[in-house]
């Protein structure tokens, strides 16, 4: 599930292949139709809205952040990418019951990981660091568990990129600092939130 483009097309012979070998084109089409799934996906996830908002000052933030517009560019794309590989997994039952149990366990966290970024950013003097920073990583921790046995470890290594920045100490910091871009980034990305908690997506 962690092929990236520069797959060979269909019926392109490998260096040193000789003959017309069955199993790998059969993988190479397999590997194309989830790259088109995926693009479908994406597609759909970025005409929604609220979570296409929310994406949006995210990479501003992190662009604002790590001065790179390149890094903030992959940051969001490694989010977009977990989110699909775990959303095909999801939807074709591929997790055990005990992974499952994992399931909710992150959507827990997550949700009270939202809340609390919420709550931070509603009520003054109250942003705590420590708190939502130890909220994000234990939601990497348990991704990580949830995905031991199906996905490689370039996924896992997103996955660290991505809770990793988010989660870090600086960064969040300057997300509830006193700049004035930044309070424009973290109310949008609260308005969002919001939205999603209503709606019960979050």
């Amino acid at each position: 599930m962690d092929s990236d483009s520069g797959e060979q097309s269909e019926g392109e012979l490998s260096p040193g292949q000789e003959c017309f070998n069955s199993r790998s084109l059969a993988l190479q089409v397999q590997k194309k139709i989830l790259s088109k799934m995926a693009t479908m996906a994406v597609a759909n996830l970025l005409t929604d809205d609220v979570s296409s908002e929310i994406l949006d000052e995210l990479y501003k933030a992190s662009r604002e952040y790590t001065k790179s517009k390149k890094e903030a560019h992959k940051i969001v794309k490694d989010v977009i990418k977990i989110a699909l590989k775990i959303g095909i997994l999801y939807r074709n039952h591929q997790f055990s019951p005990d992974e499952l149990d994992t399931v909710e366990r992150f959507k827990k966290k997550m949700n009270q990981a939202a809340m609390t970024a919420v709550s931070f950013y509603e009520v003054e003097y109250t942003f705590d660091c420590c708190i939502l920073s130890e909220l994000l990583l234990e939601c990497r921790d348990l991704l990580h568990a949830l995905v031991e046995q199906h996905l490689t470890a370039r996924s896992h290594s997103r996955i660290d990129h991505v809770f990793n920045h988010f989660a870090h100490g600086e960064f969040l910091a300057e997300l509830y600092g006193d700049q004035e871009e930044y309070r424009l980034y973290l109310r949008k990305i609260c308005n969002g939130i919001n939205k999603l908690l209503d709606d019960g997506t979050l």
